[in-house]
């Protein structure tokens, strides 16, 4: 790698991280009026286009190629943070970030909050790394793992809308207050919308294999999958689960499985 290719490099990393991070600030004083952190998630959607366009601008890569996978993200990107803004406007502060709010106690906890949003811009950067690889392909020929990427990006993006819209069309219902929702691909996973996310960025890893250095790129869906499994995505959703609808729950998780859709026990 030369000297003028690590420069670009680290043109195109610093560029993304500027603006991510700039937006997560933003946010977080949106967050200091409102005292809603929920707005968090809109900036983590966002953050990821604000990444790949960095990278289309400033990568030395195949014009057509870096035009796709910016899309890509954008599509992807743009439909979760507008799903994550109509919840964020007609609720209260997600239980998780109230959980979280409790456990750090009112020390310090606006300062605490802003750490947060830096961190999770942070990821984005981290997480941009296959869009980053795919806007430095100058090659005009396309391979296979781009065209199967293309496919897995489409399939995730249209299992996650459309779990996305069975839990909103669940929740606006009265009715099913204190409910759980066992029907359309809930009824073969506990968290198909995270699934699917999973699938989106299997899908952009894969795309970006077809790049040189693409190997780099499974970090992503690794630490994806590590977020979701582990940290903040499936653990602290089921033990909300739990509080708010108790047995009716634990009924649904005996039966159902919590990731890979599964044909119901």
């Amino acid at each position: 790698m030369t000297f003028d290719s690590l420069a670009v490099l680290f043109q195109m990393l610093g560029a993304s991280f500027v603006f991510v991070l700039t937006l997560m600030s933003i946010l977080w004083m949106v967050y200091f009026f409102r005292r809603n952190s929920g707005i968090v998630d809109i900036g983590w959607a966002i953050g990821f286009s604000l990444a790949a366009w960095s990278y289309f601008f400033l990568g030395d890569g195949n014009f057509t190629r870096k035009l796709v996978i910016a899309m890509m993200v954008s599509v992807w990107s743009f439909r979760l943070a507008y799903y994550l803004t109509k919840r964020y406007v007609r609720q209260e502060e997600d239980p998780r970030y109230q959980e979280i709010r409790e456990t750090w106690g009112p020390q310090n906890v606006d300062f605490k909050f802003l750490l947060m949003f830096l961190f999770q811009g942070l990821l984005v950067v981290i997480l941009s790394l296959p869009f980053l690889i795919v806007s430095r392909n100058n090659s005009p020929d396309w391979s296979y793992w781009e065209l199967s990427g293309f496919v897995l990006w489409a399939i995730g993006l249209i299992g996650e809308a459309i779990s996305d819209q069975q839990m909103e069309d669940f929740r606006k219902n009265p009715e099913n207050k204190g409910k759980v929702l066992d029907r359309g691909f809930w009824r073969f996973s506990r968290h198909p919308n995270y699934f699917f996310e999973f699938v989106v960025w299997v899908g952009f890893c894969v795309f970006a294999m077809g790049s040189p250095w693409g190997f780099i790129a499974i970090v992503s869906p690794s630490l994806i999958l590590y977020l979701l499994l582990a940290v903040s995505g499936i653990p602290m959703t089921e033990v909300q689960s739990l509080k708010s609808k108790g047995d009716v729950y634990r009924f649904y998780q005996n039966r159902t499985s919590v990731f890979i859709p599964w044909f119901p026990g």
